[in-house]
């Protein structure tokens, strides 16, 4: 097989697996419509592979694949982009994609949209994998939509819930503000640079870095102003303040598609487009600047509204949020291959983290509130187990993965020349302490302590989202019955993505950052080379990540994710009234943290309540009023009053006439008198 038949066999195994288990899954049954899905997959995953293979021996490709229309001079196509940025994206959404379809099996095994759900997971895999091996603008831009979709109807799967679809619809809206921003962006590139092509834009970049941009009243930098507007298509598909309101609300969700979409691939999607567009991003302090800051906002303020959460899910929610802003903080650094590491990392941690949920409410019989577990670890060994890895890994503790991708991204803000690096330096180090803190909470209270499930839930403290952990799906254990662990193929995919989640940043770490791993995909300015360089500069001495990770005890990361163990720890396994009483204390913080900063309320009240008092208004006065009231009754009603007038004129009487004609020609001979 020829490798351009090899790089369309990637993306359509997924979709034709989506096709057939979708159209054809009532007729297949069950067991087909997963076995098809899942082996459709796994055929993508291998040729990702053999596709990586190829690329490490130097080989890559930029060419068109299908053109889909042409208008004037310019052209639409689909093709494919294959280098390393590419390969590493692709290996990264079907593996986790194979792990996502195989848990599914058991998560799924009683649901009655089991084929459906089969359909859409494949389907999203089809639409992420046309994102990341675009090379063009149009392509990016349908990957970009279709991804948005399908995860629309995923956040809505259980569309019987009323949450679910306030849910879905509340991604929907908040990704369509992204992608104004984003759409405008594409149109601004397309009006400057006549193409839609990556290489074209990319090799002319240089040339209009001095252009200002057409926007009429504003001066305002050309590559200033598309890198911001395609950076805000980023804010909402990778979650960054302030159009971050959808992510915890989309955990209404089945868990599985919370470890494919909101862990490793849509909400990534992002920051993979930035380190894409690295030439242009490069050619604006003022757009990197914008980057950073965002970055470190959602590091940092995401990560306090994870202490407060009682869903399981929630958490890690607000732990994605917040690791999101870290790599968006590392973009602003210029250290776009940093970046990419971490969400390589991320991605397998934070997967395993999300399915491990899921299969502790499957244990817990759907019931989500962390308040009402404790000491599982007896009942599920393997649970247990890869949670504690996942978890160790998402604290960047020193031989996890997660480890050298966070010290990395520490380090390359703490080198930045830009001058908001001193505030996002701060919140990223600020944001070890809160992630340690927040991630064993959750673990203590789920895994360890007294035992609280099958028991009266309705004496907690506090109980600032029971309408979010309460819903008609959350019912718990009987009292009396014990939890047990996940079927193989719940535990199997938590196995597979626990080991990534210990030895892959130690394997890739000297490749993707040492090497020239991304020197063909990713381009950074000579006046940013420390930052996209910064954890080399700073581990200069270091050969070796063993040696890195050996050097990190001694380093204030350490120690603040070390204090953040140590803290929930003491607080919710020795001393539980202490957060009872520091929240009664403080409790204009709580109240500030328990409703999310006000975003949704603002959202609520000014955006949803402005459109509907706008909508309430234009048809009381422009509907009701102006144009039935005025234009259509009024001119009825002016029509019959004038007539009801003239028809005293027509009586019927020839003296009237008579008498009307004199009167007539009286006003004609004074009318020409006077003129």
């Amino acid at each position: 097989m020829s490798m351009q038949n090899l790089y369309l066999l990637v993306p359509l195994a997924p979709l034709t697996g989506a096709i057939v288990a979708g159209l054809f899954g009532k007729w297949l049954g069950r067991a087909w419509s997963h076995r098809v899905t899942i082996a459709l997959v796994a055929v993508s995953f291998f040729a990702s592979l053999a596709i990586f293979n190829d690329v490490q021996g130097g080989h890559s490709f930029n060419g068109p694949v299908y053109t889909w229309l042409t208008s004037g001079d310019t052209s639409f196509q689909v093709g494919f982009l294959i280098d390393s940025l590419t390969v590493t994206m692709m290996l990264v959404v079907t593996s986790v994609s194979l792990m996502v379809h195989i848990y599914t099996i058991g998560y799924m095994a009683e649901d009655p949209g089991y084929q459906r759900f089969f359909s859409y997971i494949s389907l999203f895999t089809f639409s992420m994998l046309m994102l990341v091996m675009a090379n063009n603008f149009m392509q990016l831009f349908f990957g970009w939509e279709a991804v948005g979709l399908v995860s629309y109807l995923l956040i809505g799967f259980w569309y019987d819930r009323p949450t679910a679809i306030y849910a879905n619809l509340k991604a929907f809206l908040v990704n369509r503000v992204g992608d104004f921003g984003f759409l405008l962006g594409i149109g601004l590139v397309l009006m400057v640079f006549g193409t839609l092509d990556y290489a074209a834009v990319f090799a002319n970049a240089a040339a209009h870095a001095g252009d200002m941009a057409p926007i009429p009243g504003m001066s305002v930098s050309l590559m200033t102003a598309i890198c911001i507007l395609l950076f805000i298509g980023a804010m909402g598909k990778s979650a960054q303040f302030p159009l971050h309101v959808w992510l915890p609300d989309s955990m209404e969700g089945p868990t599985p598609i919370s470890a494919l979409i909101h862990a490793a691939t849509m909400v990534t999607a992002g920051i993979f487009m930035v380190s894409r567009m690295s030439p242009l991003f490069e050619l604006s302090e003022t757009a990197l600047s914008f980057v950073m800051v965002i970055g470190a906002i959602t590091a940092l303020f995401m990560g306090f509204l994870g202490i407060i959460q009682n869903d399981i899910k929630r958490v890690i929610a607000y732990s994605t949020l917040s690791q999101l802003g870290y790599m968006t903080a590392a973009l602003g650094a210029s250290a776009y291959s940093v970046a990419i590491f971490h969400l390589m990392t991320h991605a397998f941690f934070k997967a395993l983290l999300f399915l491990g949920a899921g299969s502790v409410i499957m244990a817990m019989h759907h019931d989500q509130d962390i308040r009402n577990m404790g000491g599982l670890r007896k009942y599920l060994p393997i649970t247990w187990i890869t949670s504690l890895i996942g978890s160790l890994a998402l604290i960047g503790t020193p031989l996890f993965s997660g480890f050298y991708s966070k010290e990395s991204i520490i380090e390359a803000v703490h080198l930045s020349h830009l001058s908001v690096s001193g505030f996002a330096y701060f919140a990223v180090m600020a944001g070890v302490f809160v992630t340690a803190f927040y991630s064993f909470r959750m673990y203590f209270l789920v895994f360890h302590g007294e035992e609280r499930f099958g028991k009266s839930h309705h004496d907690h403290h506090g109980d600032h989202d029971d309408e979010e952990v309460s819903h008609d799906h959350h019912h718990g254990l009987a009292p009396g019955q014990k939890p047990h662990e996940s079927p193989w193929v719940v535990t199997l995919p938590l196995v597979l993505l626990a080991i990534p989640s210990v030895v892959i940043g130690y394997i890739a770490f000297d490749t993707m950052l040492h090497g020239d791993y991304f020197s063909d995909a990713i381009f950074v300015a000579e006046r940013n080379f420390s930052g996209e360089m910064a954890e080399v500069a700073h581990h200069e001495s270091i050969e070796h990540p063993l040696e890195m990770a050996l050097h990190a005890f001694s380093t204030l990361p350490f120690w603040l994710a070390l204090a953040g163990v140590a803290s929930s720890a003491f607080f919710y396994l020795k001393r539980p009234d202490i957060p009872a009483a520091i929240q009664k204390r403080f409790q204009f913080i709580y109240t500030l943290l328990d409703n999310k900063y006000y975003f949704d309320r603002f959202n609520d009240w000014f955006f949803a309540g402005g459109a509907r008092g706008a909508s309430g208004f234009l048809w009381k006065f422009g509907d009701v009023k102006l144009i039935d009231g005025l234009m259509v009754n009024g001119t009825a009603k002016l029509v019959g009053a004038f007539s009801g007038v003239v028809r005293h004129l027509q009586s019927g009487y020839i003296y009237h006439y008579a008498f009307s004609m004199i009167i007539g020609v009286f006003v004609l001979l004074s009318v020409r008198d006077w003129f």
